[in-house]
């Protein structure tokens, strides 16, 4: 598939990348595109290729040692994923899904060292990503030790508004395929509690589901409702 350079170039990472540098950065690209419901790679698979999502979302998932699938973070357009060169590991630690079809850039692992050499702001870029990483986990680890479920669910559909939501209409809708199952597996709870929750929130007008669908229509209630604490 043809690379479309002025897309890579309204990414934030490649805005200030000279246009020979970019061409040689993409010379070694190979553009995928990844059906719904593909895994771009698996958790222990070997860590070949390292990627940069242009369309789509993608969700990654990890197998814990007593089998529970949990979903550790969504990948949106713009994010580098699977650069486990960096993380000095030769495996992929989890498994990248696209939830909805996607298109990444992708480039052999072994090329990682001599692009971070030429492009400093790659490894800044990676940096911030690890960083941003380790803090959603932390923040959910936080969450889920310290805060009853409810809190935890309204968290994380927060945090989807925010990192991908769009306005449709007075509310805003989660832009990508989210299940009960997903958000389950987000918060640590059961798909069971979740539509709970979620009947819930729907008979007080804070949100509104569907099949794979999810719109928020009081952000500000649903912000309170993480927030509150009880005596």
């Amino acid at each position: 598939m043809k690379i479309d350079k002025s897309l890579v170039r309204s990414i934030p990472l490649f805005d200030r990348m000279s246009d020979a540098d970019l061409d040689k950065f993409l010379g070694h690209a190979v553009s995928r595109r990844v059906p719904a419901g593909e895994a771009v790679f698996e958790q222990g698979a070997a860590a070949t290729h390292f990627f940069l999502l242009l369309h789509g979302r993608l969700k990654v998932t990890q197998v814990t040692e007593d089998g529970q699938q949990i979903i550790v973070r969504v990948v949106h357009p713009g994010d580098l994923f699977g650069f486990a060169k960096a993380l000095q590991r030769s495996d992929y630690p989890g498994t990248a899904l696209a939830v909805a079809e996607s298109i990444a850039l992708c480039w052999p692992t072994e090329l990682w060292p001599q692009f971070v050499d030429r492009n400093p702001r790659l490894a800044v870029t990676a940096m911030q990503t690890i960083g941003q990483r380790l803090e959603e986990a932390h923040t959910r680890i936080r969450e889920m030790s310290t805060q009853e479920v409810e809190r935890r669910v309204a968290h994380a559909v927060l945090r989807l508004a925010n990192q991908a939501g769009r306005k449709e209409g007075t509310g805003v809708r989660i832009d990508f395929p989210i299940s009960r199952q997903d958000i389950a597996e987000m918060t640590g709870t059961t798909l069971h509690t979740v539509s709970r929750i979620l009947s819930a929130w729907e008979g007080k007008g804070l949100v509104e589901g569907g099949r794979q669908k999810l719109l928020v229509l009081d952000l500000n209630g649903l912000a309170a409702l993480a927030d509150h604490v009880k005596e």
